[in-house]
């Protein structure tokens, strides 16, 4: 072989590998903000992760996630989701309207897959149908969950009179459920009083727990309550104080009750919306999903039998699970 066309050989031998490896598709990054300690967000670990799963996705091979932890801090939210931007994150997912919202105030062109109770009050899309700008995701209506906790904590427990109701006042879908709860609250028989789970606040909210009287507890549904909750079920478990829960494994590890949407199915829904999105799909133009259906009721008997209360065969006969 003539010493040109050597040299030539090789150059194409080293050139051509180089030019394979340049011409490779970016492996897609997804980042993803909690604002609780790492493991607790254990709907988005196993339902969203399912879902990325189910469609295809290796995390480490076809799809880096970026988690970003404030571990109960939400002053930190805003930088985590900053640091995120600066990687050039291919589609944000922001667990909750608080998160959400800080998410929509740092970007308006990154794609955003939100999960809120109720995405238009809070003012993160235009529409259900139509979000119209860089967010979509799904909708837990859970603005509606309200009435239905008081209703099922008074079926469960008759005698609850004074009732206190843990929420989040910046975030838009627990004021409305407060709201609408304080307005059913007196045809139950009920005086509702509500008690801040603020950072600041929460001391205070827990020694009110156990100083005022209260005779009955309702959790709403806001993301940096999920922490709480093995505290909370200990400490109404002392104080033999009913309670319902908005997080489906709640009575499963010792609550009284539970009401709530499918966590993991709506996470493994989420999954979609980024799969869609990473393939093109615009938010504007990827409806919001409502879930109506998918709510699931959980009743802790053994909890109530040590709370002294027996819960009507109706009650129980509605559960979708009866824990002995």
């Amino acid at each position: 072989m003539k010493r040109r066309n050597f040299v030539a050989l090789l150059g194409a031998t080293v050139v051509m590998p180089l030019a394979a490896h340049a011409q490779q598709p970016a492996v897609p990054r997804v980042g993803y903000v909690w604002g609780g300690v790492r493991g607790t967000d254990l709907y988005y670990q196993t339902g969203f992760r399912q879902g990325l799963a189910d469609l295809g996705y290796v995390v480490g091979r076809n799809l880096l996630l970026e988690e970003r932890y404030a571990d109960g801090e939400p002053e930190r939210v805003p930088a985590l989701i900053a640091e995120l931007l600066t990687l050039n994150v291919d589609v944000l997912v922001t667990p909750g309207t608080p998160i959400s919202q800080a998410a929509q105030r740092a970007t308006s062109t990154v794609p955003i897959v939100c999960m809120s109770g109720d995405p238009v009050r809070a003012g993160l899309v235009a529409s259900l149908a139509r979000p119209g700008g860089n967010i979509t995701g799904l909708s837990q209506l859970s603005g509606e969950y309200g009435v239905k906790w008081v209703e099922l904590l008074k079926e469960a427990a008759p005698k609850v009179h004074r009732v206190a109701v843990l929420w989040n006042p910046d975030n838009p879908t627990t004021a409305n459920q407060v709201e609408l709860m304080q307005k059913a609250a007196p045809g139950l028989g009920i005086e509702l009083t509500a008690l801040s789970i603020r950072r600041a606040d929460i001391d205070n909210s827990f020694a009110a727990l156990g100083e005022r009287g209260f005779d009955g507890l309702v959790v709403t549904d806001d993301p940096s309550l999920i922490p709480l909750v093995p505290r909370l079920i200990e400490f109404t478990a002392e104080r033999r104080l009913p309670a319902i829960y908005p997080f489906r494994d709640s009575a499963q590890r010792g609550g009284l009750m539970s009401y709530s949407a499918n966590l993991f199915k709506l996470w493994q829904r989420a999954a979609g919306y980024v799969d869609r999105i990473l393939k093109g799909a615009r938010p504007a133009e990827l409806p919001v999903q409502q879930k109506t259906t998918d709510v699931t009721l959980n009743i802790n008997l053994k909890t109530a039998k040590a709370l002294g209360l027996d819960i009507p065969m109706t009650l129980s006969a509605r559960a979708d699970e009866v824990i002995e």
